[in-house]
């Protein structure tokens, strides 16, 4: 491209939600496909409520240690963005007019969808949706953070010798 164009990235703010639990190579391949595709992150930290149903949830790290894991990461990444604490499924997803960009997992693409909703009913565009295929364990079995709290995997998806 010319002008200077060929850095410029297609979206403008991605939206990426989550408890980033024991975060792991999903969280991190979820997370750089967002960079890769726009100037800015804004990423919804899932706690309280959004928690309760999760498999050895007595297991997840504590939310300050998870934001603190998940910006270091992300500082990494030379690119701009902000972690919000949310308690409810869509958060600011449903109200910020900057974002324009969603990247999900398969088993959170129904809520990209509530989210559009929402933003429809508040007169915002909808999001691009981009859904990142699951990433695999070893065992050839989903990398989820429930996996690694019950000691079956590690963080790179290799099997746990017990």
């Amino acid at each position: 491209m010319e002008g200077g164009e060929c850095g410029k990235k297609p979206f403008r703010k991605a939206i990426v939600g989550g408890a980033f639990d024991r975060l792991h190579r999903g969280h991190r391949v979820l997370l750089d496909t967002a960079a890769r595709l726009a100037s800015s992150l804004l990423i919804g930290l899932a706690d309280g409520p959004l928690l309760a149903g999760k498999a050895f949830r007595e297991k997840i790290l504590p939310y300050e240690e998870r934001r603190r894991l998940l910006a270091s990461y992300l500082d990494g990444k030379k690119i701009s963005y902000s972690i919000v604490k949310i308690v409810e499924p869509i958060g600011p997803a449903g109200t910020d007019g900057e974002a324009d960009v969603i990247v999900v997992s398969p088993e959170t693409y129904e809520r990209a969808l509530m989210i559009n909703e929402e933003r429809r009913r508040n007169g915002l565009q909808e999001l691009f949706i981009v859904v990142v295929p699951t990433v695999l364990a070893d065992d050839g079995g989903p990398l989820k953070s429930h996996r690694i709290r019950a000691g079956e995997i590690d963080p790179e998806g290799r099997l746990v010798n017990r």
